[in-house]
């Protein structure tokens, strides 16, 4: 049993999936007008509820989706994924405008919203389907090692676990798991301060 379903047992009245931290707002200014392109990115942050929240206000961010990457069973249910053997991971696919936003900013933000430190999950998630990971195409891939050579300089390489790896058939999950912050903002709040996921970035990344 992971983490994640001892603190549920615990709390019951609390949803059992860790938030991330605060979505961020959009920066106030001008914005650059939507150019109508889209590209993908798929991204392994442990709790999918928090990559999703941490990503869909960014600008140039046009939709995040909860889901599942990198396993061996088609179409998988949360609760296969949860009580392993599938392979999978709690990913989200963001859906990007890439005349307003890149591939490299994206992956430079998702670096500082995990700690990529811990290869067996994240915060209050800890298990193989919380481990983390960054879902890439070959024509990403430069882009994404380059991101992440970046990252491990800082916090030191041999700390820095996380992968680069090849792009995975990414599976939605579940419609009750969508927009999950947005739509229970209470729930969400209380566990993320339970989590103590901001300390631990801070920790991490010295913010």
């Amino acid at each position: 049993m992971s983490r994640r379903a001892l603190v549920s047992l615990a709390i019951l009245a609390i949803a059992a999936c860790s938030p991330g931290a605060p979505a961020e707002s959009a920066p106030s200014g001008p914005q650059a007008r939507d150019s109508g392109r889209r590209e993908v990115a798929v991204f392994a942050g442990g709790c999918f509820w928090s990559v999703e929240a941490n990503f869909e206000h960014m600008p140039g961010v046009v939709g995040a989706v909860s889901g599942f990457a990198g396993g061996r069973v088609a179409n998988p249910t949360y609760d296969q994924v949860v009580r392993g053997g599938t392979g999978h991971l709690e990913a989200v696919q963001v859906t990007f405008d890439p005349a307003r936003i890149s591939y490299r900013q994206l992956v430079d933000r998702f670096w500082r919203t995990i700690d990529p430190t811990d290869p067996d999950g994240q915060f209050c998630d800890q298990g193989a389907s919380y481990a983390t990971a960054v879902f890439a195409t070959a024509a990403q891939k430069p882009a994404a090692e380059a991101s992440r050579r970046a990252a491990a300089a800082r916090i030191g390489s041999d700390r820095f676990v996380t992968p680069v790896r090849d792009a995975a058939r990414f599976w939605p999950a579940e419609a009750y798991h969508q927009d999950f912050a947005r739509l229970n903002p209470v729930r969400y709040a209380g566990y993320s301060r339970f989590c103590g996921r901001a300390a631990r970035l801070r920790a991490v990344w010295g913010r």
